[in-house]
């Protein structure tokens, strides 16, 4: 099964709050403990991660957050150009279920949809 990902740049579009996305991160690793000269600034990163979006978001210490991209660590990226160390290039939508045109499904119906794709 081949999923297509549309990618929308962060700058232009963002998704509906609460929506479940591929988000495309970019910031700086910091330098790691004992590294060498060529690793003393730490390292450029670009990579994808699941995240969800959310039109206001509050963090663990209390700061309050808008139109922000959030990961399963809680962490909370800003769309590029945004005021924050790490931020979300691009976004898409997740794929649908395997088969399906739905992204979930709830109750009887998900058990009987997992036992017919996997048979």
């Amino acid at each position: 099964m081949d999923a297509v990902m549309k990618w929308v740049d962060a700058r232009e579009r963002l998704p509906k709050d609460g929506m479940p996305v591929a988000a495309a991160t970019t910031g700086r690793y910091p330098p790691e403990a004992g590294s060498g000269a060529a690793r003393a600034d730490g390292e450029d990163f670009w990579l994808v991660l699941p995240m969800y979006f959310t039109s206001l978001h509050f963090a663990e210490d209390g700061t309050e957050h808008r139109d922000c991209f959030v990961d399963h660590d809680r962490v909370v990226r800003l769309p590029y150009g945004g005021p924050s160390e790490e931020t979300v290039t691009h976004w898409a939508q997740l794929p649908t279920l395997p088969g399906m045109k739905v992204h979930q499904l709830l109750g009887p119906d998900a058990r009987a949809a997992v036992r017919d794709s996997m048979s």
